[in-house]
C-alpha cells in the first residue's frame, strides 16, 4: 500500500449539502426550509416556542417571591476568625472591625455588613469584634474567651413556637 492509495472508510465522510443552488439541484428556491415566514429566514431562534402548545414556562404555577427589602451580610465565622489571627493577618490586639476583615481577605466585600457566626473556637483572649450583626452563640462565645462581640444591627430571637409578635 502507498500513501497515494489511502482512503476513509466507505461512508466515513459525507458531502456538505448545497443548498440554493437552483431547482436541478433538488435544493434550490427554498433550499429545504419549506415556505415563506420566520422559520425560513435565517439567524431566528425562537426561544420557548412549542409550535403553538402552550410553553412548558407558562404551564407551570408561579412560586414564591424575591425580597427587594432583603439584607445580604457577608458570613464570617469564629474558626476562620482564629485562623487569620494565628496566620498573622488579623490584629488580636487592635478592634477587628469590618474594614479589617475586607483588608485581610477573609471577606471579599462587604455587601450590607458583615455577620458574625459561632462555627469554629475562638481561642484568643481579649479581642474586640465590632460588626453589622451576630449569632447569639458568637457573641457568647467571644465572651466566652474573654473578649467583647458589639453589633449594630440585634441578633435574631429564634421563636422555638412560631408565635408572631403582636
Amino acid at each position: 500500500m502507498k500513501i497515494h492509495e489511502l482512503r476513509d472508510n466507505p461512508g466515513a465522510t459525507k458531502n456538505r449539502k448545497r443548498v440554493g443552488r437552483g431547482p436541478g439541484s433538488g435544493t434550490g428556491t427554498t433550499a429545504g426550509r419549506g415556505m415563506n415566514g420566520q422559520k425560513s429566514r435565517s439567524g431566528v431562534a425562537i426561544k420557548g416556542f412549542e409550535g403553538g402548545q402552550m410553553p412548558l414556562h407558562r404551564r407551570l404555577p408561579k412560586r414564591g417571591f424575591n425580597n427587594i427589602f432583603a439584607k445580604s451580610f457577608a458570613v464570617v465565622n469564629l474558626g476562620n476568625i482564629q485562623k487569620f489571627i494565628d496566620a498573622g493577618k488579623l490584629d488580636a490586639s487592635a478592634t477587628i472591625d469590618e474594614a479589617a476583615l475586607v483588608s485581610s481577605g477573609l471577606v471579599r466585600r462587604r455587601l450590607d455588613g458583615v455577620r458574625v457566626l459561632a462555627k469554629g473556637a475562638l481561642t484568643v483572649k481579649g479581642v474586640e469584634i465590632a460588626v453589622t450583626g451576630a449569632s447569639k452563640p458568637a457573641i457568647a462565645a467571644v465572651e466566652a474567651a474573654g473578649g467583647s462581640l458589639t453589633v449594630t444591627i440585634a441578633p435574631r430571637a429564634a421563636d422555638p413556637a412560631g408565635e408572631a409578635e403582636a
